[in-house]
């Protein structure tokens, strides 16, 4: 794993690679790039404006140089708009915050020493995807990231290069799109005791895997197939797995059979990098934290993760539900104190607001293509709380247009219109038994959110959550008593899962498994384990009766 922790693309991954992470200078003063300026691990100690300009000098290493040879310049993710030059001369524009984008910087370079600037404005503009960021944060809004916050690198290729890759799996087989300029590539697949090699002219191909050689993904097993795609002047690594996602009735099904999500809200801040950890394979550590604690679902929340993290999940068994980051406007009063109290209503913008939906819909769908061969995501969620909602039935049927292989819970918590795959309820401050009001699997899509003050580990004054407890006993009895009192007799009715709030404290909100700083973690690991023993015993029990009432 460690090599595909080096490169920022691991499903794309080539050897002509320079990275140009490192010291930067930014309006004048040292900056550690791909750390935003907010971050401790950045060490910037200059004032963080709306208007940010980055500087970089950087000379072309040899592997990168060449007859023929174009130069590409990547960026993972910089927020909220940007404005790139090489040597004093613009090379393109990008809008949005959370997404990959890169320019073909050829015709630009010089002979030695080349200079990067990059001109960013960021006055976190509500008509931009943003999360959980706010200028003036506070309880469940966090610290802003401003600018540069994943890696800067450089590619070089030739002309018949592999642009891109779609990867649709089944139990069987895969379907590949192999998007080229060469006349011919070949493909070769490597599994335990398995090689396949056979050369193509189609750009859609579907390649079966002979039974002896079929070895699902899941949970337990993570099974991953080495990709590999040769031009006559190209060659990349990727890889895929084989697994499906359905829902049959009440239950989600990973590779046809039910399961129970055990899951957790992860909202990826850490306490010294912000928007990134000190280290990519410290996404590899979160993972294990959590199934230690017997999760097998992360609730990627408002936040699109550098692939480190999907990689990580990919090789460790780990589920995804990823959130498309919410642009709009936030009402406190409408979307979070009305409907905590019961007053839910079906609020969506039918209407208007066209530049805002625009931006939306454009990065929903680039998320779904910039994610799609990760065989970790299972499921989308497309508006949480009504942030932003609007034109949600929409939303969905765009979706599932684009990306049938997913479910989708198009409006989680609250606000809902006629389509989602699942019922999705929120519930805090009170454990009740779910009943559905559909034909859906129910999925409490978030619950919990119990404090634990752990002194010496918290990262602001003042303290937010959803419940108070004191020590290690309180806190994981409070758990199990939601267990006890919610999920367990919640299954009968059509409870394929939960996401509890949250996988780590974060600045004020003190409501996670773990610290902050991940250093220690705050619940009785083996209570948790046994009590989740009895929920997986229930909901196979439920799937049993159900199966014989269909077969009668």
């Amino acid at each position: 794993m460690e090599k595909k922790y080096h490169y920022p693309r691991p499903q794309l991954y080539r050897e002509s690679f320079q990275s140009l992470d490192g010291t930067w200078i930014l309006n004048q003063k040292p900056i550690q790039v791909p750390y935003p300026p907010q971050a401790l691990l950045s060490y910037y100690d200059g004032q963080i404006k709306d208007f940010l300009h980055y500087q970089k000098t950087f000379v072309l290493e040899p592997q990168m140089s060449g007859k023929d040879k174009s130069v590409h310049l990547h960026f993972g993710a910089v927020d909220q708009k940007a404005k790139v030059y090489i040597n004093h001369q613009c090379v393109g524009e990008h809008q949005g915050g959370y997404l990959p984008f890169w320019f073909d910087i050829t015709t630009f370079l010089q002979e030695g020493e080349n200079l990067l600037e990059v001109e960013v404005t960021d006055q976190l503009s509500y008509l931009y995807p943003y999360g959980k960021q706010r200028k003036k944060h506070k309880g469940m809004w966090y610290t802003p990231v401003s600018g540069i916050w994943q890696s800067v690198w450089l590619e070089s290729v030739h002309s018949h290069y592999i642009q891109d890759l779609k990867i649709t799996p089944t139990l069987e087989s895969i379907q590949l799109h192999v998007e080229t300029l060469a006349d011919t590539y070949q493909v070769s697949i490597i599994g335990e005791t398995l090689f396949f090699q056979e050369t193509f002219i189609q750009k859609d191909i579907e390649i079966e895997i002979p039974l002896a050689y079929r070895h699902l993904w899941d949970v337990d097993d993570p099974y991953l197939y080495q990709l590999i795609i040769d031009t006559d002047d190209d060659h990349v690594e990727s890889y895929f797995a084989l697994r499906t996602v359905d829902i049959q009735g009440q239950h989600i099904l990973l590779n046809h059979k039910p399961i129970f999500i055990h899951g957790v809200l992860d909202q990826g801040y850490f306490h010294d990098g912000l928007f990134l950890p000190y280290h990519m394979k410290e996404y590899e550590k979160d993972i294990l934290r959590m199934k230690a604690l017997g999760m097998n679902c992360l609730r990627k929340h408002m936040k699109i993760e550098p692939e480190a993290f999907y990689y990580a999940c990919d090789c460790l068994g780990m589920l995804v539900i990823q959130d498309h980051v919410n642009n709009g406007k936030y009402h406190y009063m409408r979307d979070t104190v009305l409907p905590n109290i019961g007053l839910k209503f079906h609020f969506d913008y039918p209407k208007g607001k066209q530049l805002q939906k625009y931006i939306f819909q454009k990065h929903m769908l680039e998320t779904l293509k910039h994610l799609y061969n990760h065989p970790c995501i299972i499921g989308y969620t497309i508006f949480n709380e009504g942030w932003g909602q609007m034109y949600a039935d929409e939303m969905y049927q765009k979706c599932k247009q684009y990306d049938a292989t997913r479910f989708y819970d198009a409006t989680s918590g609250w606000f809902h219109q006629k389509l989602s795959d699942v019922q999705s309820e929120h519930i805090y401050f009170k454990n009740k038994v779910i009943k559905k009001t559909s034909d859906k699997p129910i999925l409490l899509s978030e619950c919990g959110g119990y404090t634990r003050l752990i002194k010496k580990h918290t990262y602001a004054q003042k303290h937010y959550g959803y419940g108070t407890t004191h020590s290690e006993k309180e806190l994981t009895d409070k758990i199990i008593k939601m267990y006890e009192e919610m999920i367990l007799p919640s299954i009968e009715y059509g409870l394929c899962g939960y996401i509890y709030t949250q996988l780590s404290d974060i600045e004020e909100e003190i409501n996670g498994f773990y610290t902050y700083d991940r250093q220690i973690c705050k619940v009785d690991t083996k209570r948790l384990l046994e009590y989740q023993k009895k929920i997986n015993e229930k909901a196979k029990e439920f799937y049993s009766v159900v199966k014989r009432k269909l077969c009668k």
